[in-house]
């Protein structure tokens, strides 16, 4: 039986994951040739540029999640798909690279199956909205949202100072300098200030 959660669980990920990605490019719809000279870069709007805030914003529907051991899996395997996605961020992204991630973590939020996780997670969203200016701005945030988490949870605050050493997907590296240890070495920075901090 515990087995047959995981798989579900994983089905669960997977659909979400591919439902996120399916609505960001569905409602991106603008060409990037066919950008006019007025375009607004998408870091200066709300969110994103062609993605109705409606569908990002609207509160999650899924029920309480009652079986403590599948919430507590889900839960760690969630956790690890947005720290992994956030190390494998581009250090210099493009606007839509940008853009799409703040769908998807809106997304991800009003998705997820655990009805008050996604309710709780989306309020921290609303105090400190994603930061997608760089890979390393990603994964800062990610870890700092996490440690909200953990705070509420009553959980050990993560040193985020760590994060590029403890997220490895183990996906192909690009070139770049790695340290003593084999993982290569994240810098974080801030974005800017956000609200609540």
């Amino acid at each position: 039986m515990p087995r047959r959660q995981h798989i579900t669980l994983l089905m669960i990920l997977g659909v979400s994951a591919f439902l996120g990605i399916f609505l960001v490019s569905f409602f991106r719809g603008i060409p990037e040739g066919a950008r006019s000279a007025d375009f607004i870069p998408s870091y200066a709007e709300p969110i994103s540029g062609s993605v109705d805030e409606g569908l990002l914003h609207t509160e999650a529907k899924a029920p309480k999640l009652e079986n403590a051991t599948l919430k507590a899996e889900l839960g760690h395997a969630a956790w690890k798909v947005l720290h992994t996605m956030m190390a494998k961020f581009p250090d210099k992204p493009t606007e839509d690279d940008s853009a799409a991630l703040k769908s998807y973590i809106h997304l991800f939020a009003r998705l997820y199956p655990c009805g008050d996780c996604a309710r709780h997670f989306q309020k921290i969203l609303k105090k400190y909205p994603p930061q997608v200016a760089s890979r390393s701005t990603a994964a800062a945030w990610a870890c700092h949202v996490h440690n909200e988490v953990n705070k509420r949870l009553k959980k050990e605050i993560f040193d985020c100072s760590n994060i590029g050493d403890f997220y490895d997907c183990g996906c192909a590296e690009e070139k770049s300098e790695k340290g003593k240890d084999g993982f290569t070495k994240l810098e974080l920075e801030k974005e800017g200030l956000t609200r609540g901090g």
